[in-house]
């Protein structure tokens, strides 16, 4: 049987934003330049932002699972605007300027460093498949893995030597995306128990500007992070997707009613 939950449809209260540009309220969106699995990306008339614009569509074990969880896309969109904001208050620099639509957020156009950043709180998924464990162990101490985001190899877990090797990142980029994401982490953890979910682990991406920053990139929701419920332990995110546990969209909008308070 899927999870109910009652639902309230959330108050919107105007755009948000962090240090937006100049002009960006006026943004037009042009051309089409890519479509991923969950997102699509537009081309702006300031050279420095794109508009991305998140989909229903879901998958799962790299493509082989296909389907469709209705009004994920707006929830990812909205969840991940905040949480980015409140990243940027904490000193995490990301890619975000400002929410568009439900669907819809400019952001600044980065180039993507192809590591997946992977934190692990507690066991689960492929950690526990890989080591013979059962889930729900609670680490002393988080996990940290890559993975090299190349589709056509089914993103190959990899450590910093390889991606050193392989010239993915430079010594001193890694050294600050490991940093940013245990500080991410520490933040979502204590942000998430206040609203009665466990963070037990979650997938990264970064960017660079064009100076070279190293910025927090991609999104933070349900798609990307496994969250479960402090009391019953019942999953809260695509989990319930990939292994047709039922309840997806419900989870999904009672991630969202605890984060967003309406």
């Amino acid at each position: 049987m899927g999870i109910l939950y009652r639902i309230r449809k959330r108050r919107r209260t105007g755009p948000l934003q962090v240090n937006p540009k100049k002009g960006s309220m006026n943004m037009k969106k042009l051309e089409q330049l890519y479509e991923g699995k969950a997102k699509k990306v537009f081309q702006t008339d300031d050279p420095a932002c794109l508009i991305v614009e998140y989909k229903d569509d879901a998958t799962a074990f790299n493509g082989q699972k296909k389907g469709t969880i209705l009004g994920k896309g707006a929830i990812n969109n909205q969840m991940t605007n905040r949480l980015m904001a409140k990243m940027e208050k904490a000193g995490i620099p990301t890619h975000f300027v400002k929410e568009l639509s439900e669907r819809e957020t400019l952001v600044k156009k980065v180039s993507i460093v192809p590591l997946e950043v992977i934190i692990r709180n507690i066991s689960a998924g492929s950690f526990a498949k890989r080591y013979g464990v059962e889930e729900g162990i609670v680490f002393d101490a988080p996990t940290i893995e890559f993975s090299y985001k190349n589709d056509d190899l089914g993103d190959p877990l990899i450590n910093s030597y390889h991606a050193l090797a392989l010239k993915l990142a430079t010594a001193e980029e890694i050294d600050t995306i490991k940093r940013y994401a245990f500080r991410i982490n520490e933040l979502l953890k204590a942000l998430l128990l206040e609203h009665g979910i466990e963070l037990v682990d979650f997938k990264l991406e970064f960017g660079r500007l064009p100076d070279g920053t190293i910025v927090l990139a991609d999104e933070i929701s349900p798609d990307t992070c496994r969250f479960w419920d402090v009391e019953t332990h019942e999953k809260l995110d695509k989990d319930r997707f990939r292994r047709d546990l039922g309840g997806v969209e419900d989870a999904y909008q009672e991630v969202m009613r605890r984060l967003i308070g309406e």
